[in-house]
């Protein structure tokens, strides 16, 4: 019943053809399943991944045009990562980015990657991080987030050349995303924790995550950053929180420009069933399993109130298209067939 890593992450934007236009046609990811929010039909639910949409690779999106802007801070999402594979094609997305007006800050050296952040049109963190050099920069496999690990002040805030940083790109315009640019699917998701060592027990004793590095929050020294991963720890596999205190930080309000919750993947239904009696076992508040068509779900909090799902992997977005003709129609599932015109009546189309 073990959990496989990260299945999606669903965020809220308020325009759904800008958000198809940034996610496909500027970062190059495929639009795999243009359907509704199965909870609020007048919305759409977008998702985009990899050519099939596999679990790990998908960022979704609800589109509440109505919603105000979200504001990060406790309980909530910071942002997301995306993995590329070389600090090549990272310094290629990095012109490629600016050249389309999306300004980017770094690269910054995360002694378990390198860095770059822009925002999405709703003001969405995303980051490009590289697969290397891992989590064994520091600490061997047997020691891995077993001691706080202070990192160089040159890798930080306080003693990084910002001026170098910003003018260091990639040397000419980059005409088109190269094969070498894929962006292959989540490299982790960062949280905002109001009391680290709790949200560590709930990771370690609650789903069954090892603490893969226990450090400092390079951008805001002395406080935590720490590293949770499931199987070998790779791209896809792990959530980091920053912990602060509620004095500190503000609270995070949902809202456009926002995650709304992480789902972890299990392999099927018996898996998750068995996690939603565990979940409840420890006095987790669960729901039902939910059909979501393509996987099925249930929903907890963390302690800081983060929504959190764990979804199956299958049966996945092929049920009910091709892999030629993914994202490319509306879909419904057989529940909302009925209410088909009426539906598209309401929803803007997308192209």
């Amino acid at each position: 019943m073990s959990i496989l890593g990260i299945h999606h992450i669903t965020m809220v934007c308020s325009n759904g053809q800008r958000t198809v236009d940034f996610y496909s046609k500027l970062l190059g990811l495929k639009l795999v399943k243009k359907t509704v929010n199965f909870d609020a039909v007048d919305s759409y639910h977008l998702y985009f991944g990899d050519d099939i949409g596999r679990p790990g690779t998908l960022l979704t999106f609800f589109e509440w045009p109505e919603v105000p802007p979200g504001q990060w801070g406790i309980g909530t999402t910071h942002h997301l990562a995306l993995v590329v594979e070389t600090p090549e094609a990272q310094l290629k997305w990095k012109r490629w980015l600016t050249d389309h007006g999306v300004p980017v800050t770094g690269v910054y050296d995360r002694r378990y990657f390198r860095s770059i952040y822009f925002t999405d049109p709703d003001g969405l963190i995303v980051e490009i991080a590289t697969r290397q050099p891992g989590w064994l920069a520091d600490e061997s496999p047997e020691q891995l987030g077993s001691t706080v690990i202070t990192p160089p002040q040159e890798l930080t805030n306080k003693g990084r050349d910002e001026a170098l940083i910003a003018a260091t790109t990639w040397r000419e315009p980059v005409p088109s995303i190269a094969a070498d640019m894929k962006l292959n699917g989540l490299h982790h998701i960062t949280a905002v924790s109001s009391d680290i060592f709790r949200t560590t027990d709930f990771y370690t004793e609650a789903l069954g995550f090892d603490v893969i590095k226990r450090t400092v929050n390079f951008d805001d020294a002395p406080w935590p950053h720490f590293y949770y991963g499931v199987g070998d720890y790779s791209p896809g596999t792990v959530m980091t929180y920053f912990g602060y205190s509620r004095s500190a930080m503000r609270m995070g309000r949902l809202g456009n420009g926002l995650t709304h919750h992480v789902a972890f993947a299990v392999k099927g239904d018996e898996s998750q069933r068995e996690w939603r009696d565990k979940l409840l076992s420890k006095g987790i508040r669960v729901t039902e399993v939910v059909d979501r068509k393509y996987f099925k779900s249930i929903y907890f909090n963390d302690p800081d109130g983060h929504i959190l799902e764990i979804a199956t992997a299958g049966p996945g977005f092929l049920v009910d298209e091709t892999p030629e003709t993914l994202g490319t129609t509306l879909s419904l599932p057989e529940w909302l067939e009925v209410q088909r015109e009426d539906i598209e009546k309401i929803l803007t189309p997308i192209l």
